[in-house]
């Protein structure tokens, strides 16, 4: 019932900045956290950061201070991504935590960073 879909990914310089939206449709009551995950070809699935339904934040450690998870309502959910390395290089998705049904995950959206 609840779909997320990514968007703002692309290619952009290091040093640049991205702002990652994620949208969310259906039945939003259930969720209590949202998060941004990534993966990089190679390696495991990273949290990167993630908001409460309170507003509280917390970010791992490559990204903080550089990264901003923001959410304007339950529908829009925002990765504001300043200062890019090329080891941001990855796929960010987007991830809906819910009481008892669960994780729900979007399809992704591909950030590239060149030096």
């Amino acid at each position: 019932q609840v779909h997320l879909a990514e968007s703002g990914g692309g290619l952009v310089q290091a040093g640049g900045s991205l702002r990652l939206s994620c949208t969310a449709s259906g039945n939003l009551v259930r969720t209590y956290a949202m998060s941004w995950y990534r993966q990089a070809p190679g390696k495991q699935r990273e949290l990167v950061a993630s908001i409460t339904n309170g507003g509280s934040t917390n970010y791992s450690n490559a990204v903080k201070g550089r990264f901003t998870i923001s959410r304007a309502n339950a529908w829009n959910l925002y990765l504001q991504m300043d200062s890019l390395k090329p080891e941001d290089t990855a796929v960010y998705y987007c991830t809906a935590h819910q009481w008892e049904t669960g994780s729900v995950w979007g399809q992704g959206t591909q950030v590239t960073v060149s030096s």
